[in-house]
């Protein structure tokens, strides 16, 4: 019998060190540690999160009467592959040694990510001037009165502008975190690891974060069982017609509630799922462009060939050379 491929080698864990500046906001703190630290790649840790202070062993506050203990101090800035500074109630008088670190961090090619408020402490070391940016929709005014060279996009779940990212508030950092995890180790580890943390499937950045409208009732009213049947068959030719027969209400109707739900169009919704279909079978399995452009419902090599180009800037044959693995028996691997 022939010897068996040897095993791809175990990539060493992505470091990351997050900051905490009090007061801090402790969802934001904790959602690195949940959705990073929690997923392992081929066999092995995916990331290595570490929480870290400027004053280690102080006890950080929330400003909710709540302390949280931290132990490392900011030298695990200077390992870290990518450092996050999740949100924070300071404003003015942040401590220079933060700002100083992610100015180095920074100059020294690391990523740079916030979530939440965590941006006013990007901006504050300037960071952010001139360049695209969001934070959550609440503080926007705030933000954009204290640091107007910022081009604040203040609609968005989350902004990639390269090796600096920033994101909304709370759930939105979730958001973050999968498109990390999809940059790092692509889409079907990245959904992997969206179904560990029971959240959505990675969402694209320029969705809306916050959405002038009450929730659907529970009364059956609201599109998820429609988004559901989508997904199941990417492979047909779905119009806003085929999805509004499928909820029981007339195309007007579809489009306004699909944008009051997820503040995408049906057909900017269906796009985005469809080039995710695409990069999963890439990565999971060895079919042929054109049946993966295809079952993906992007028809045709060119019309993939285009969309996924677009997205993550490689054309089909090389995004499947940078990122295939097999098809995962359970759990999250890549």
């Amino acid at each position: 019998m022939p010897a068996s491929a040897p095993a791809a080698p175990v990539k060493a864990p992505i470091r990351v060190a997050v900051i905490a500046v009090p007061p801090v906001t402790a969802f934001d703190l904790t959602i690195p540690g949940l959705v990073l630290g929690g997923m392992t790649v081929r066999g092995g840790p995916g990331y290595d999160v570490r929480v870290c202070t400027a004053a280690p062993g102080r006890p950080v506050t929330d400003g909710g009467g709540l302390e949280i203990a931290v132990p490392h101090g900011l030298d695990a800035v200077a390992a870290a592959d990518t450092v996050i500074v999740t949100g924070t109630g300071a404003r003015d008088g942040l401590d220079p040694l933060v700002l100083d670190v992610l100015r180095t961090a920074c100059a020294a090619g690391r990523r740079v990510v916030s979530i939440c408020t965590g941006a006013f402490v990007l901006a504050e070391a300037g960071l952010l001037d001139g360049r695209p940016a969001t934070t959550y929709w609440a503080k926007s005014a705030e933000f954009r009165a204290r640091y107007p060279r910022v081009e604040l996009r203040p609609g968005v779940l989350y902004v990639d502008d390269g090796r600096i990212l920033t994101s909304a508030g709370l759930s939105a950092g979730i958001d973050l975190c999968l498109h990390l995890i999809r940059l790092d180790y692509g889409a079907a580890t990245a959904n992997s690891a969206a179904r560990l943390v029971v959240a959505a499937p990675v969402r694209p950045g320029g969705q809306a974060q916050f959405i002038d409208s009450p929730l659907p009732p529970e009364n059956g009213t609201s599109l998820a069982p429609t988004r559901a049947w989508a997904l199941t068959c990417l492979d047909r030719p779905l119009t806003r017609a085929d999805l509004a027969a499928h909820a029981r209400t007339s195309v007007r109707t579809l489009t306004r509630r699909f944008h009051a739900e997820t503040g995408l169009s049906p057909l900017q919704w269906l796009l985005h799922q469809r080039i995710n279909r695409a990069q999963e079978l890439l990565e999971t399995t060895d079919l042929p462009i054109p049946q993966v452009a295809r079952l993906s419902g992007l028809s045709t090599p060119d019309s993939l060939r285009h969309h996924l180009t677009r997205r993550t800037g490689l054309p089909p044959s090389a995004y499947r050379t940078a990122w295939h693995h097999p098809a995962p028996a359970g759990g999250v691997s890549g």
